[in-house]
């Protein structure tokens, strides 16, 4: 589903409300996770969990400490879901591939050996 970047920032607001008790006013673009609306690392981590839930993304560990702002995740999201201009995508999610098993395995046998 495509969304607005006005939509991505008002489920974002709802995630944070949740997970802080903050009012979703309070939530805006140029807000810092850390200095603004004092949010900790643990609860960035849900935070994060919670809108790669609801917008259907992935957003790599090692990108949330790129994410200072609220604008900053709007950003990520709106490239992420291929929104918004290329430039709003960093290094964009990286999906998951999973390998199929290997159904079978290789039979290694050792020789037989003939008995003199």
């Amino acid at each position: 589903m495509a969304y607005s970047e006005q939509e991505i920032l008002t489920g974002l607001a709802e995630i944070v409300s949740e997970e802080t008790g903050l009012p979703t006013d309070s939530v805006s673009s140029e807000k810092s996770f850390t200095d603004d609306l004092d949010i900790d690392s643990l609860s960035m981590m849900t935070i994060v969990t919670l809108a790669e839930e609801r917008f259907s993304v992935r957003i790599p560990d090692d990108e949330v400490k790129n994410l200072t702002t609220v604008g900053d995740a709007v950003a990520y999201i709106n490239g992420a879901l291929g929104c918004g201009p290329p430039s709003a995508v960093r290094a964009g999610p990286t999906p998951r591939r999973v390998r199929p098993a290997r159904t079978t395995q290789p039979h290694h046998r050792p020789p037989v050996l003939e008995e003199p």
